[in-house]
């Protein structure tokens, strides 16, 4: 059973990492961290910020995203800007596409200077296989053309990848609003949703639509969710 919480999803903040690497437990840093936060739906704040890991990127990193090592020698150290990071994030909710990645470099990051965070995580890769089931795949780019969401072509940059995401999430959620007449689509339906089988997906926003109760070991319904 989920804890239910009294927020929207349409007030969040949507973060995305560029990195050094897969992963933080092989020594991995961040380099970039891009950030739009959502209120009621509109864009109210964004953050973006390079950081020096101390560590030179290989060259795979440097034409996947464009961030030359030249760059990060100019940039401020991870530290210091994942501590105003931190500070922008507050306790807000966390949307970000293929999240297990991004909380992953979230969480090191914050470990290393001894600060933390109160919000949860939604994935919107795991809600876009929910709601756009005939998407061809279900990457960032792919996401962006099918729905012909709003882009300037940049792809692998933190604040851009976070903007097109901020958009997704959006309109997966007018979606759902208007498929299924919710109001107010909250941040916990959209976890669950992304946790429920695909074949079970219309079943349970019918049961959220509708405010009942779910059968024993069913998804939760009723009052807030």
């Amino acid at each position: 059973m989920i804890e239910r919480r009294i927020t929207n999803a349409d007030t969040v903040i949507v973060v995305d990492f560029e990195t050094t690497g897969m992963s933080p437990d092989h020594g991995d840093r961040a380099i970039e961290v891009g950030a739009v936060k959502l209120e009621a739906g509109e864009v109210v704040d964004r953050f973006q910020c390079l950081m020096n890991p101390g560590i030179r990127v290989n060259g795979f990193i440097e034409d996947y995203t464009g961030i030359t090592n030249a760059m990060l020698k100019q940039a401020p150290p991870c530290e210091e800007v994942m501590d105003e990071f931190a500070d922008f994030i507050g306790d807000s909710n966390l949307v970000a596409h293929n999240a297990s990645f991004d909380r992953r470099f979230l969480d090191a990051e914050c470990y290393r200077i001894d600060r933390d965070y109160t919000g949860e995580f939604a994935c919107s890769m795991l809600a876009a296989r929910r709601v756009y089931p005939d998407a061809p795949n279900h990457k960032l780019g792919t996401l962006v053309a099918f729905n012909r969401l709003p882009s300037d072509g940049t792809f692998h940059r933190a604040l851009a990848d976070a903007e097109m995401t901020a958009h997704l999430w959006l309109g997966m959620l007018n979606v759902i609003s208007s498929d299924y007449r919710i109001e107010g689509v909250s941040f916990s339906v959209m976890q669950e949703l992304s946790r429920v089988s695909k074949a079970a997906v219309p079943g349970f926003l019918s049961m959220v639509a509708g405010h009942t109760v779910a059968p024993e070991g069913g998804a939760p319904t009723g009052g807030n969710l």
